[in-house]
């Protein structure tokens, strides 16, 4: 079985998605394909790269990620591919890619980078301003059919990565920030489990109201209260119980989410 998730900013409604799984199948028809999300924020690099790399990870090996989020498309911004231990990558060279490879890193996997400059492996005519179609698409396609990863392109060790905000120890606890507000307001920060510990005793701090200690399921607040707890993937988030806490915080990326410990 041959997978390939696609995560892109597109949209759904002006057909660039359905495109693109028309270009896949032409050339591997037998291709199950996934869409992480179609609805990343334009332009967003850094969300894109939360979502793939909280996603990509429960695929199975040999999977094909591709993921087209690229506000430089058409510029001199390299195609590129990538080898990630047993799963790949094809994307634009622009930090998508970060926070996955520092997953496989950490498990020591061998990964490895390569620029999509083989034309063969191109549709036969590219636009300045559709790579996912005319590059992308079949660079996934061809991987997934076998197609040996270094055909398609020429190696590299300078992919692009993201400066990713880290999170500051203070005499009174820790000092993040907010990463990531997903779809139902929730506000996710880049202060983990293994900076609290297993301390739940602490002050959250955001937009300027204080959130007293930490919770570990939604239903542990009342309808309407602000919470605290972890998310699925270990961050640290701030919640409204059947809410919008985005929204009632007005909460934006880059706000200071402090931990002060009690």
């Amino acid at each position: 079985m041959k997978f390939i998730t696609l995560l892109t900013d597109f949209g759904l409604k002006d057909g660039n998605v359905g495109v693109m799984k028309g270009v896949i199948w032409g050339i591997c028809p037998q291709a199950q394909i996934a869409d992480l999300s179609h609805t990343i924020s334009p332009q967003n690099i850094l969300e894109g790269a939360l979502v793939l790399s909280r996603s990509a990870p429960y695929f199975p090996p040999g999977s094909v990620h591709l993921a087209v989020v690229d506000p430089g498309v058409g510029t001199s911004r390299r195609p590129l591919a990538a080898r990630l231990g047993e799963r790949y990558f094809v994307g634009p060279d622009n930090g998508l890619v970060t926070l996955l490879l520092e997953w496989a890193e950490s498990r020591g996997d061998p990964v490895q980078f390569l620029h999509l400059d083989n034309p063969r492996y191109w549709l036969p005519e590219v636009s300045h301003v559709f790579h996912g179609r005319d590059i992308f698409a079949p660079a996934a396609a061809h991987l997934a059919n076998g197609v040996p990863l270094q055909e398609l392109g020429t190696p590299i060790i300078d992919p692009v990565l993201l400066s990713l905000p880290p999170a500051e120890r203070t005499p009174t606890g820790w000092l993040g920030q907010v990463i990531h507000i997903d779809h139902f307001g929730n506000i996710s920060s880049n202060l983990r489990r293994e900076h609290l510990g297993e301390r739940d005793d602490a002050t959250i701090r955001l937009c300027g109201v204080n959130i007293r200690g930490l919770v570990r399921t939604f239903g542990e607040g009342a309808p309407g209260a602000l919470i605290a707890l972890y998310g699925s993937t270990g961050s640290l988030l701030v919640c409204e119980v059947n809410g919008d806490a985005a929204r009632r915080l007005d909460a934006s990326i880059g706000d200071p989410f402090e931990v002060i410990f009690d």
